[in-house]
């Protein structure tokens, strides 16, 4: 049990796929300007990871590997990524017309969203079992999660700071980002698996 949530821990701030790994930054500066879009959008990514990894681990070890079609295995991801995706996308439109608005463009853009292909990648490069497989989803999404509701935190803050004008826009951004980078990264070497 001890393993677990150390492998859980590791996984939400040591390789942080965002502030760490620099996977999923796209959807990060992009839909992190108001703290609703950085929630709708963790809530929105780690339901299609989460899914597409289950699905994926089912697909590869159970249908890939004994046809011996391994090298179909990322056309098949994204096929399934993609599905998922339009039917999140399909659900969020029929019940929540608002954080479907919200979220607008950056709701299709989960499917080319880097980390959702790498998560389930990572957990067959690094031959995780199947509960690994899942906790391994969650936690990277829970990391998702975090990072963006803090900086969409921040960015709200830093909207009604006084910034000097070289600063101001994408500037303060990038270095709000690298500050936090660098923070994550001082959690290496916290926890060794």
């Amino acid at each position: 049990m001890k393993h677990y949530i150390l492998f859980f821990i590791f996984n939400i701030l040591i390789e942080n796929f965002i502030l760490v790994q620099f996977l999923g930054l796209c959807p990060f500066l992009g839909a992190s300007s108001k703290i609703e879009n950085a929630i709708g959008m963790s809530f929105a990514t780690t339901f299609v990871i989460l899914t597409s990894s289950v699905l994926l681990w089912c697909i590869n070890f159970f249908i890939l590997l004994p046809l011996d079609l391994v090298y179909l295995r990322v056309i098949v991801y994204m096929l399934i990524i993609s599905v998922s995706v339009q039917f999140l996308e399909t659900i969020l439109r029929n019940t929540s017309p608002v954080l479907y608005r919200l979220l607008g463009i950056f709701l299709p853009l989960i499917t080319t969203n880097c980390a959702v292909l790498a998560i389930p990648l990572f957990s067959l490069y690094f031959n995780h079992t199947f509960i690994e497989c899942i906790l391994y989803a969650i936690s990277s999404s829970f990391g998702f999660t975090l990072v963006m509701i803090v900086f969409s935190c921040i960015r709200e803050r830093i909207l009604l700071s006084d910034i000097p004008v070289p600063f101001q826009g994408a500037p303060i951004v990038l270095i709000t980002v690298s500050l936090m980078s660098i923070i994550f990264m001082g959690f290496k070497g916290l926890i060794k698996i």
